[in-house]
Formats: C-alpha cells, structure tokens, sequence
C-alpha cells in the first residue's frame, strides 16, 4: 500500500548477472531487472557480467557495497543447485544481516507461478556494507516475479506501513557504534 503523502525517492541499484555463457547483448535477466528498474524511476547504477566463481561475485558485490552511489545490488543467476551455481555461496558468508523473510516471500510468490519447482531456487538476501543485496534465480520470470512482488514496492518509499528506503540511512549504525557486526 502507498502513502499519497510521501514523496518518491529514487534509490540508486546495482545488477550483477553471474553466469558462464550471458553477454550484456544476451542477458534477459539482467534486461529484465534493468527495465524494471526504469519503469520504477529509480537509477541503474551499474551493471555487469561475471562468470560462476565464488571470488569474481564476491569481489564484485563487495566493491559496489562500498560505493556510496549505490543502495541496492541485484544478482540473477547461480541458484541452483549444480556444480557451478555458487552466488549463495560467494555472498552469504560477507551478510552482515541475513534477511530471511525474502527468500520465505519469493519462494511463496514463484510457487504460486511454478508449483514445486522453486524448491530448486536458493534466493537469498541481506546487507553488506549497509547495502541491500538480493540473490535471484537466473531466470527472466524469476526476476519478474521478484522485482514486482518484493523489490518493487520495498523500495519505495511511499510503501506503508514499512520499507527498505526509509531504514536505508540506519543499516550501519552498528557500525558507527563501534559494535562491528
């Protein structure tokens, strides 16, 4: 639900596609969010391409984490459960806060569209460097299904009762306690 009174506040994100095979040419995933993302008003702020390796998505969230142009990243792609879907594995362990109830919401959400089949996603999210991150299936429907049922209204700012914009300016203050994690 949106509060008429509040102002729309553009929030600045981040895709990272991890996949062996995509190019930016190729990549409906990625496109999917990218478009999305416009359509919302809000600010593509980066986008890019690595392969299925724990320490080239790692890196990369990382760096982008602590830009201060971005706040929000989104990974599609290596969720499965093959050898080479590692992004749950490359970025769960740099969580600083583990944010369960969106892999719960998304797999309620793909299993009204796909039945049991989403039991095969390992969506995740959390917070790094006071930075949301959200971890997709590389599928276009997936992203979809993600982006308008979660990310969508989540960051927007005028979604009631509560939503990931307005507690943006809070996720480090246990940092600047001197707490750590």
């Amino acid at each position: 639900m949106a509060g008429t009174d509040r102002p729309f506040i553009p929030v600045r994100i981040a895709v990272l596609t991890v996949s062996d095979t995509r190019t930016l040419a190729d990549d409906k995933s990625g496109q999917t969010l990218a478009d999305r993302i416009a359509e919302a008003g809000h600010v593509l702020a980066a986008r890019d391409i690595v392969t299925d390796d724990k320490a080239l998505i790692r890196d990369r969230v990382l760096a982008w984490s602590r830009h201060n142009d971005i706040d929000v990243v989104i990974t599609t792609g290596g969720t499965g459960f093959t050898g080479r879907d590692v992004t749950p594995e490359a970025l769960e362990p740099i969580f600083e806060k583990r944010m369960d109830g969106f892999s719960e919401v998304f797999h309620r959400i793909s299993y009204d569209k796909i039945g049991t089949s989403t039991v095969q996603s390992r969506a995740t999210g959390g917070v790094v460097n006071a930075t949301f991150v959200f971890v997709l299936p590389g599928s276009p429907g997936a992203c979809r299904d993600a982006w308008d049922g979660i990310l969508k209204p989540q960051l927007d700012y005028r979604h009631m009762p509560c939503n990931f914009v307005e507690i943006m300016p809070r996720l480090d203050e246990h940092l600047r306690r001197g707490g750590g994690q």
